[in-house]
């Protein structure tokens, strides 16, 4: 598998700064892509926030994805957009939203990701890595070891994503992730620059501990 790493896959959800904040934080941080994902919101407070993160990630290096909905993605001018399981199924996401490049979606099994390759995402989350209570209906846990089995066995970039944190991060990547998301350690910060930073700094180190660089 030949992937370039990346690190952090920011998804922002209930920031204690702002939805704003935190994304200018990952932008001037350079990351690769950040998620909106506002679950229980109406609507119209999606869009109009996917708007303003649009506007601040516009022209800049990191990617802007919308969580479960294309048509949102599409109306907030939006990079991309990431499916789960229960959404639109992608290849018809790709054909009625031709305006978007990135279809990213979730697996929680090897089952699921081997499935995957039919549809072939440009990226795949894996997870839940540990426990986490940002979904109503958790999926079941994978662990490290098969999370990184599982990211092992894909032919796009993958994320790790459920419960990962600074203290959880050198065993996720140690135990064979590529790249990882989080959504607690920065939205939780009132400091989210900082925190990027600091993950972003561990999951470095921890990978050429275990790969002997950054290259792919």
């Amino acid at each position: 598998m030949s992937v370039t790493p990346f690190g952090l896959y920011l998804v922002i959800t209930d920031p204690v700064t702002s939805y704003e904040m935190v994304t200018e934080a990952a932008v001037k941080a350079g990351l690769r892509y950040v998620q909106l994902r506002m679950k229980r919101s109406p609507r119209d407070q999606i869009v109009a926030t996917a708007r303003r993160m649009r506007a601040i990630t516009q022209g800049s290096e990191t990617l802007f994805i919308v969580n479960d909905d294309p048509a949102i993605a599409v109306e907030a001018g939006a990079d991309g957009v990431h499916l789960g399981q229960g959404d639109m199924a992608l290849p018809e996401a790709r054909r009625c939203f031709p305006e978007l490049r990135i279809f990213g979606l979730s697996t929680h099994s090897y089952a699921q990701m081997e499935a995957a390759k039919a549809v072939m995402p440009d990226y795949a989350g894996v997870g839940p890595v540990y426990a986490t209570p940002t979904k109503a209906i958790p999926d079941p846990v994978l662990g490290p070891s098969e999370a990184g089995r599982i990211v092992q066995a894909s032919p796009w970039p993958t994320v790790a994503i459920g419960g990962i944190d600074e203290v959880r991060l050198p065993e996720v990547i140690q135990a064979g992730a590529i790249n990882f998301s989080v959504v607690r350690a920065v939205c939780q910060s009132p400091d989210p620059y900082a925190a990027i930073c600091r993950l972003q700094t561990i999951w470095r180190e921890a990978y050429v501990t275990r790969h002997g660089t950054l290259d792919a």
